[in-house]
């Protein structure tokens, strides 16, 4: 899964960052409206964080104009303010949810996934293909109860799919929702890292479909 963070605090802005890719997704930042508007409006993220209180475009300003183009992407908004009338006109402007600082890292973690799981139509933070297991508070995969050992990326690959379970799921979209804006994208490697997840899971559940991309079915587990 891949974020974008828009906080002009540099120190805040780093921090989130950083628990965000060590809770494994890939994380693009900015620091002011301007900036985060067109990443927001360029870059295909599966959800953002945005402050109300930004220089150059105001976070409301932002978010009212990402809705107007029809843009869907979930957002939750960080506020200083603890008056009731910003909150509303957040949600006003389009935003899932909000989290009123200063917070807990925790807490704006749990958002995140819970917000996830919602926009891809998962109830609980443990979501299961067939065997495989994937569990998106802790970060564990299991396979019939026995835990899988996984790098970040072979993480967020898996992840991907299986919030996306039953949909074909393209390399380019992979390449754009596993990698954050600076990294040496080369949809290439998504062929290596399925080859590598299909080893360790050892159940038939990705499935190739041809000149289109990548399926997760549990229908086709070989017993």
């Amino acid at each position: 899964m891949r974020l974008l963070v828009v906080e002009d605090d540099k120190n805040l802005n780093k921090q989130i960052v950083t628990a965000l890719e060590q809770a494994g997704y890939a994380v693009d930042a900015a620091m002011d409206g301007e900036e985060g508007q067109f990443l927001g409006e360029t870059e295909p993220y599966d959800a953002i964080i945005l402050d109300l209180g930004l220089p150059k475009v105001d976070g409301v300003s932002v978010l009212t104009a990402w809705r107007r183009e029809g843009r869907k992407t979930p957002v939750i908004i960080l506020t200083a303010r603890d008056r009731w009338s910003d909150k509303v006109q957040g949600f006003d402007a389009g935003a899932d949810d909000y989290v009123t600082k200063p917070f807990h890292m925790e807490e704006l973690l749990a958002r995140v996934r819970a917000l996830l799981r919602r926009s891809t139509g998962h109830a609980t933070s443990e979501i299961t293909c067939g065997p495989v297991k994937l569990d998106t508070r802790s970060g564990r995969v299991a396979v019939d109860g026995n835990p899988v050992k996984l790098t970040s990326h072979e993480y967020r690959l898996l992840s991907y799919l299986m919030h996306h379970t039953g949909r074909i799921v393209s390399r380019g979209e992979l390449t754009e929702h596993l990698y954050d804006q600076d990294f040496d994208r080369d949809s290439n490697t998504i062929e290596v890292f399925i080859g590598r997840l299909r080893k360790k899971l050892g159940v038939d559940i990705i499935q190739t479909v041809r000149g289109l991309g990548y399926l997760l079915d549990a229908s086709q587990t070989k017993p």
